[in-house]
């Protein structure tokens, strides 16, 4: 039985790796034409052949590779796209990489993931495929599902790359290790526009979008806390000046985004860390808002929430009331009878221009998770999505028992996510969300593969243990 498995996964991974090649093959042809003269975009087609290659004979270093690259790859990834906005490039060969790896480490190991985590991320999807089968915008709503896909597979594949604290802690350093391009880069775009002035300049570094940098800045920023504070990682009396000292640079980074969100959840996080940990944090906390409002950019940033809380136009209206404006034209317009099913997955930025009056002949986005969620997919999609978090956070509260700052760090992010995406697209940021989900995988797999965690499969009756935990408790 034992061999017939084996072969079995053998024969998947060549098949995998065979099915890659042909796609590379049949592609290629139509792909160089269509290239032109672009440098990016005709050095995309080498870049294939490495990937083809790493995922044939290493995929395991393929997927370091993509985790610490991804974080610098937007500009680059972007102009490698084939046929503009809603064309394909580079970015698409990688996330079905990465959904093929998670596929196929899946079909080799099956027992390495734990249920509870697992079956609401498929409940999930099952929802969201339903939502592009009655999407007023199928187009659009596969690319959402496809994004939503590559998130569920860096889930995966963080439980098959993570199996100890130490491979945690080795990753943790790959994730900070990873925003140096992107912080090199960012202080180059600072000082290049810093010759005209910096007023309305919102820094998005090697990211598509200010926030999106914003938000990676606050994970990377939590990562190096949880570095600086974790003696398992053994850092000399240099390292840890050097990496205060690019915490620091880091924080910088933050203000000039320019993204509110983004700050209150970076004071959170600290706020939560002096409670438990160490108090003279919130002294700091009560100086450092007052020093950063000394920065005009900031000021300014935060003195617009006190004007323009009236509908008119939207030029009129801050960026919160705008967003309170749209959500209640969206549920306002929404039928009851579409309460549980949602209109369709990308639905909310389709109808948009039918509900809401400032869109003019813009699609919106609904600029919140949640609304669009219930939108798109009903009540059913909504308790879906949180569900998938609520078995996430469970795991992370046992983690408690085995790593305190990081599980209190897991869970401040995984809270921060949450509140953050009731005002904003969180789930449109494709390369954010990929280090979100790595790192919550990560932290999930180390419980899952601790003695804590068998321990409690002893206590449980038999026929209430995964199958895998009941044959690895037999053996033992």
């Amino acid at each position: 039985m034992k061999k017939t498995y084996l072969e079995t996964s053998q024969l998947m991974i060549l098949a995998g790796a065979l099915l890659v090649s042909i796609l590379i093959g049949m592609a290629l042809p139509v792909f160089t034409g269509l290239l032109g003269d672009s440098y990016a975009k005709l050095a995309a087609v080498p870049a294939l052949f490495i990937l083809g290659g790493l995922f044939i004979f290493n995929r395991r270093l393929l997927l370091l590779m993509i985790f610490f690259f991804r974080a610098s790859g937007d500009i680059v990834l972007e102009s490698t796209r084939v046929g503009g906005t809603g064309g394909v490039g580079l970015g698409g060969a990688i996330n079905a990489l990465i959904i093929l790896i998670a596929f196929l480490f899946v079909v080799e190991k099956p027992k390495l993931l734990p249920r509870r985590v697992i079956v609401p991320w498929l409940v999930l999807m099952a929802v969201a495929c339903a939502g592009v089968v009655i999407s007023p915008d199928r187009g659009a709503a596969i690319k959402i599902v496809l994004s939503l896909s590559s998130y569920f597979a860096v889930f995966i594949c963080a439980f098959y790359v993570v199996r100890s604290p130490e491979d945690f802690r080795s990753m943790i350093r790959l994730m900070v290790a990873s925003s140096v391009i992107p912080a090199l880069y960012a202080i180059v775009n600072t000082a290049l526009h810093a010759r005209g002035g910096l007023a309305g300049f919102r820094l998005q570094s090697t990211f598509g979008h200010p926030n999106i940098f914003a938000f990676y800045l606050t994970l990377i920023i939590s990562l190096g806390l949880y570095m600086v504070k974790n003696k398992a990682f053994a850092l000399g009396q240099f390292k840890r000046f050097a990496l205060v000292g690019y915490m620091v640079g880091l924080f910088g980074l933050l203000l000039l985004t320019q993204t509110r969100s983004a700050w209150i959840a970076c004071f959170l996080l600290f706020a939560v860390y002096g409670l438990l940990f160490e108090r003279r944090y919130l002294v700091y906390l009560a100086v450092l808002p007052l020093l950063a409002l000394l920065v005009p950019s900031v000021q300014e940033r935060v003195m617009q929430l006190d004007a323009g809380n009236t509908v008119q136009t939207y030029a009129k209206l801050n960026s919160f009331a705008w967003r309170v404006y749209l959500w209640e034209s969206g549920l306002k317009w929404m039928s009851v009878s579409r309460y549980l099913t949602g209109y369709g997955v990308e639905s909310f930025p389709y109808y948009s221009q039918v509900f809401f009056p400032l869109a003019g002949s813009t699609k919106w986005g609904a600029h919140s998770v949640f609304v669009q969620w219930f939108f798109d997919t009903g009540i059913i999609g909504t308790l879906a999505y949180l569900a998938v978090f609520f078995q996430v956070l469970r795991m992370l509260i046992k983690l408690h028992a085995l790593d305190r700052l990081g599980a209190v760090i897991l869970i401040c992010t995984l809270i921060e996510y949450l509140v953050v995406s009731a005002s904003d697209n969180l789930l449109a940021y494709l390369a954010f969300n990929w280090y979100f989900w790595l790192l919550l995988g990560m932290g999930c797999s180390v419980y899952f593969n601790s003695e804590a965690f068998q321990r409690e499969q002893v206590k449980k009756p038999r026929a209430a243990r995964p199958a895998g935990v009941q044959q690895g408790l037999r053996r033992a």
